[in-house]
């Protein structure tokens, strides 16, 4: 089964056009299908639409936010309600062309688990959409070792079980792919085709860089530290202990042996400063390690993914 997930802020002037171009790529799959629409706290009637779909059509769900949650949260609803074996998730603005479904599905059947779309040809302004999108494709790619040309695109499809097993808060959607990466996935991208937006406004603008940024942070620490941080933390700890105590090393070197007063030397402080940071980080490392221990244990999460089991038939 195919899993439609769409989240839908304020869109009601694109949903039906929307819905019709959708059902009619899948009805031409000849596959069982679902299409799970997330209402993200919609002012303008989108509810009611979308009511309205799952009541027309079998199998249209939808989902009914109780406020407007973000983009992340949305995802995270729609993914937990899919039954399919494949997940497509994709925007409900018109923008994402349904027609391209049908690749990706054919990317993911070649033995990957994620195929990302690559708006190659992108129908946005450069200035607000462009280039910061850009930026943050760059900085997420340098950061979670995985390059994709374009992580802003909704339009993607993922194995289910995979999926599943990824938690998404605060605005983590962007980086799926790298959090897949993480769980093991093989990731790849494939074009896809980008429309003008000729409904509705846009929901997006250069102040999202700046959260990029931010939330890239915590991805890295997600990636590289979440099941280690005495080595993040311990590794810093343990660089400032030792810069503070050679520098409280000269100091008293050149106060016994050359008898140069500490009392006027900001040096002193500075050593001072730089031990009890290290001592702090190496604490805090060891705070995160018993924390990290406790999230894994009390919900019986692993920490690695099996893609497969073979075993010798008896």
């Amino acid at each position: 089964m195919i899993s439609i997930v769409a989240p839908v802020f304020n869109e009601a002037e694109s949903l039906r056009q929307f819905h019709a171009e959708v059902s009619g790529v899948l009805l031409a799959m000849a596959a069982p299908y679902e299409i799970i629409y997330v209402d993200d706290g919609s002012t303008d009637g989108s509810a009611d639409i979308l009511m309205a779909l799952a009541q027309q059509h079998p199998h249209t769900h939808a989902l009914i936010l109780r406020r407007n949650y973000g983009q992340t949260a949305a995802f995270s609803a729609g993914i937990a309600h899919a039954r399919g074996d494949v997940i497509v998730t994709i925007d409900a603005d018109n923008q994402n062309d349904p027609a391209d479904i049908p690749a990706l599905l054919a990317e993911l059947n070649k033995g990957y688990d994620v195929v990302s779309g690559w708006r190659y040809q992108r129908q946005d302004a450069s200035l607000s959409r462009k280039l910061p999108s850009r930026i943050a494709n760059w900085a997420i790619g340098a950061v979670t070792g995985v390059k994709l040309h374009d992580y802003g695109c909704s339009l993607k499809a993922y194995d289910a079980p995979l999926l599943r097993q990824v938690r998404l808060y605060g605005e983590l959607h962007r980086f799926i792919p790298a959090l897949c990466f993480w769980h093991g996935a093989r990731v790849t991208e494939a074009k896809v085709n980008h429309r003008p937006r000729t409904k509705g406004t846009s929901k997006y603008g250069i102040g999202r860089t700046l959260r990029v940024l931010l939330d890239l942070l915590l991805v890295k620490y997600l990636i590289s530290y979440v099941t280690r941080p005495i080595q993040l933390f311990g590794t810093v700890g343990l660089a400032s202990t030792v810069l503070g105590t050679l520098l409280c090393a000269y100091l008293a070197v050149d106060r016994l042996c050359f008898q140069h007063p500490l009392s006027n030397r900001p040096l002193l402080l500075l050593g001072v400063l730089f031990i009890l940071l290290g001592v702090q980080f190496v604490a805090l490392g060891l705070m995160c390690e018993m924390i990290s221990r406790v999230y894994y244990e009390s919900q019986n999460r692993l920490p690695y993914s099996i893609r497969k089991t073979y075993r010798a038939s008896s």
